[in-house]
């Protein structure tokens, strides 16, 4: 029960809980502790006392890699703590504890004809557009692929789109979009929904409608990439080729034979095998 006690009390600050809002989000990324001060603008003494404050609760875990502090959450320990919410305290309620199931439980609605996926990054010209029209062919009908940025450009990646053609790709339909064009009324009901850039993942976006399940298939971004032309080239035949092979692995999955938590895990897993540089 303390320990309980101990883990409500460190989710009840504002900060706090944000912060652990973010590494759910990043997960199973560590994320650097520099990069955390970053996203949340506080002081580094500040955010160490956050993280040692939810590290001692259970929450997250620290790892070190050479001079870095690297965080992530404990999924497990938060399961727990939510376990404890729904059984113990819920006692049976359906007026409390039905809420609760209807977002915990169940897979993606296999009634349907297609899995409707979306892919988010922060510009929308090049990694989730790689993850719209990889999935998209790689399909074969089971899903219907999705992109957006959280702030998207004006056009697509010249380098990106070269790359989708030089790879079989139709280009002629794809877009730079907003992710507000997915939040209106008659936009598709998502059943996954996938960031593919640490920033679109850190960003606090409202939950999605109908909680798809989602997870954090974070690439480096090849815009940034510098040198000559057939240098940056490089760097997105690359990132496409690691969202290709991740899609691909995620197209085969089982999803008819799966409950929600087996999903979540295997697109975890995806997400936790590193590609090879």
């Amino acid at each position: 029960m303390d320990l309980i006690v101990d883990r409500l009390a460190a989710l009840a600050h504002p900060q706090r809980l944000a912060l652990f809002r973010l590494l759910v989000r990043r997960y199973p990324d560590q994320v650097p502790a520099g990069e955390l001060v970053q996203v949340l603008q506080a002081p580094p003494n500040t955010v160490s006392s956050y993280l040692s404050t939810l590290r001692h609760a259970g929450l997250i875990t620290q790892t070190r890699a050479g001079r870095s502090l690297l965080y992530r959450v404990d999924m497990a320990q938060a399961g727990a703590l939510m376990a404890y919410l729904a059984a113990d305290c819920c006692r049976g309620r359906p007026e409390l504890c039905s809420p609760f199931s209807a977002t915990s439980t169940g897979a993606p609605d296999v009634s349907s004809p297609a899995y409707n996926v979306l892919f988010i990054c922060t510009g929308n010209s090049a990694r989730s557009i790689f993850g719209e029209a990889i999935l998209r062919d790689l399909g074969e009908g089971r899903f219907n692929a999705y992109s957006a940025g959280t702030r998207p450009s004006s056009e697509l990646n010249p380098f990106a789109l070269h790359v989708l053609e030089a790879n079989g790709h139709d280009t002629s339909n794809l877009r730079a979009k907003t992710i507000e064009e997915f939040r209106t009324g008659d936009a598709p009901r998502f059943d996954f929904v996938f960031t593919v850039c640490d920033t679109a993942a850190n960003e606090e976006c409202p939950a999605w409608p109908g909680q798809p399940i989602t997870a954090h298939w974070g690439q480096p971004d090849p815009v940034k990439a510098t040198g000559t032309d057939p240098e940056k080239a490089l760097a997105f035949r690359r990132t496409y080729a690691a969202l290709r092979k991740r899609i691909e692995a995620f197209a085969s999955l089982s999803i008819e034979a799966l409950d929600r938590l087996s999903l979540q895990h295997a697109v975890d897993d995806l997400a936790a095998k590193k590609e090879p540089a």
